[in-house]
């Protein structure tokens, strides 16, 4: 690998790690840009998910405030996530990883227009403070089964998968752009580490790409939860609806050509 290329890997890999730990997009810039540097499909797949792993450190790392008072519900959600992310892993090892290009482009789609209309809840953040306040409605008891479908893609392949989740919480939970990301980043984190553990074990993983595309999603990752606490919530929402409605036409044009 040359200079300039790792220069690339580290500078794709701090704008992968903003966009998935504000939006869940960070594949949207770290695959292509393996992709980029020579590594085949495949091998790029698998690297990414493993360098995905430092965006999760960096992003719950910057994530405490948000995520105090959610450790009732992160339990189930995590061993769901343990278990989506290893059945999404074994799906990858044993079958083709264009098996779900048609059907991703309507999930990641569908989960964009849902933040788009729905309508915010009351948001718990005043002037950079959260408010933590017992919310009368409880998650629905089918979140867990949620979170393992999601899973299982998100160690599959995992583009836009954060999109998914992050919707999922946004029209369940009843909690704040904030406060939801957390929680995604954290349940998606877990799975993709999980993943990310089955590759480095039993699959090829491009090391010499992996460490500057995750020093890169480390530090974006970090970035990316202190930009979500000031930007205002309603652009932020409206942000991530319009880039993952591009993204499902992109994956849309790539799988039905």
């Amino acid at each position: 690998m040359s200079p300039a290329e790792f220069v690339f890997l580290i500078l794709a890999g701090i704008g992968g790690g903003l966009t998935g730990s504000i939006a869940g997009l960070a594949s949207l810039v770290s695959y292509p840009a393996l992709l980029a540097t020579g590594v085949p499909p495949l091998t790029a797949n698998i690297t990414n998910t493993v360098s995905l792993v430092l965006n999760s450190v960096g992003s719950v790392s910057s994530s405490r405030p948000e995520l105090t008072g959610q450790g009732r519900r992160l339990l189930p959600l995590g061993i769901a996530a343990v278990l989506g992310g290893t059945a999404g892993a074994v799906l990858l090892l044993a079958t083709p990883s264009a098996a779900f290009a048609r059907i991703v482009p309507w999930l990641i789609g569908a989960a964009s227009a849902a933040i788009l209309v729905q309508r915010p809840p009351r948001e718990l953040a005043v002037e950079g403070a959260i408010e933590h306040a017992e919310h009368h409605n409880r998650d629905p008891r089918w979140l867990p089964a949620g979170v393992f479908a999601i899973s299982v893609y998100g160690g599959y392949f995992g583009a836009a998968a954060g999109v998914l989740m992050l919707a999922m919480f946004l029209l369940t939970t009843g909690e704040g752009v904030p406060r939801s990301n957390a929680l995604k980043n954290t349940v998606l984190g877990v799975a993709n580490s999980v993943a990310a553990l089955g590759y480095v074990l039993f699959a090829s993983v491009a090391w010499a790409s992996a460490l500057p595309l995750a020093v890169g999603l480390f530090i974006g990752g970090t970035l990316g939860p202190r930009i979500v606490r000031r930007v205002p919530q309603t652009a932020l929402r409206r942000a991530i609806a319009a880039a993952g409605l591009g993204l499902a036409v992109v994956l849309g044009v790539q799988a039905y050509r």
